[in-house]
C-alpha cells in the first residue's frame, strides 16, 4: 500500500453554496471521504472494524484556506496518515487546483472508538497498527477551544439527516451548523481562511443544542452543548477566521 493516497474530486453542486463556493462543511467530507478510503486500502474500513466492535471517529480538524475552489473544478488531492501518537491517528489532506496550486490543507485527528460502550481506545490497546508519513509540509496538530462566554445563543435539534451510520452527529453537520449562524450577505462579501474544530461528544438524535456563539473582528467562536445543571456538556467547538473578499 502507497503511504499517499491520491484522488481527484470535482467540486460538484453538493459541495457549494448559494455562490458556488466550496462550503467548508464540503472540505471536511472530502477530509473524511478521503480517511475513509485509505483506511479501506489498509484493511481497516467501517465494515472491517465493525466486527472487531470498533469504528473510527474524529476528535479534531484544523484547515487552512489559500483559496476556496469553485463549482466545476477538478481537485487533486492527497491524503496520508501520520505517526500515531498515544491517544490519536493522526491524517493530513492536502488538495490542489489543476495548475497544481495549493487550496487547502488540513490535518485530522482521528480515533478508535468501542462501537458498544462508546468509549475511546487507546491506539495502544487497540491492536491497530498505521504506519505513519512525515513529509515536512504538515500542519501542526490542533489543540483544544477554551470555552469563553459569548453573546449570542441559538437552540437547535440533531435530526435524521444529521446522522451518520456510528448514529450520532456527522461532523460535516457540524460545520453546516456554524456556517448558518451567519446571513447570507455576510458569506458573500467574506471567505474562510483558517477554522478549527473540536468534537467533545456524540449528539444523538432528538437532542436539543445550544451553540453558543460571537463573531469579533472576522473571527467566529462558537460552543455547543446539550443538556442542564449537572447534566450539561459540550458537544463541539470551533473557531473560524475570516476576511473580507471585498464583495459588496
Amino acid at each position: 500500500m502507497e503511504p499517499i493516497y491520491v484522488q481527484n474530486y470535482t467540486v460538484d453542486d453538493a459541495c457549494v453554496d448559494r455562490y458556488g463556493r466550496m462550503k467548508p462543511s464540503a472540505i471536511l467530507y472530502i477530509a473524511q471521504e478521503m480517511g475513509g478510503r485509505h483506511s479501506a486500502l489498509m484493511s481497516l474500513d467501517y465494515d472491517t472494524l465493525a466486527r472487531r466492535k470498533l469504528f473510527w471517529a474524529v476528535t479534531r480538524h484544523r484547515v487552512e484556506v489559500t483559496r476556496m475552489p469553485a463549482l466545476g473544478e477538478t481537485l487533486r488531492v492527497e491524503t496520508w496518515p501520520l505517526p500515531t501518537t498515544r491517544a490519536a491517528f493522526p491524517r493530513s489532506v492536502v488538495a490542489y487546483d489543476s495548475q497544481g496550486n495549493e487550496v487547502f490543507r488540513c490535518i485530522t485527528l482521528w480515533v478508535l472508538m468501542d462501537l458498544d460502550t462508546r468509549k475511546m481506545i487507546v491506539p495502544g490497546k487497540s491492536g491497530i497498527i498505521v504506519a505513519g508519513t512525515l513529509r515536512g509540509n504538515e500542519l501542526p496538530a490542533p489543540g483544544g477551544l477554551i470555552p469563553l462566554p459569548l453573546g449570542a445563543q441559538k437552540c437547535r435539534t440533531v435530526a435524521f439527516t444529521d446522522l451518520d451510520r456510528n448514529g450520532h452527529m456527522n461532523n460535516t453537520r457540524c460545520m453546516d451548523w456554524i456556517a448558518d449562524l451567519l446571513p447570507s450577505r455576510f458569506h458573500q462579501s467574506h471567505s474562510i481562511t483558517d477554522f478549527t474544530v473540536c468534537y467533545l461528544a456524540e449528539a444523538r438524535e432528538q437532542q436539543e443544542l445550544r451553540l453558543n456563539w460571537e463573531m469579533t473582528d472576522g473571527t467566529l467562536q462558537v460552543d455547543a452543548s446539550t443538556g442542564e445543571g449537572e447534566d450539561a456538556h459540550r458537544v463541539f467547538s470551533a473557531k473560524l477566521f475570516f476576511e473580507s473578499s471585498g464583495v459588496l
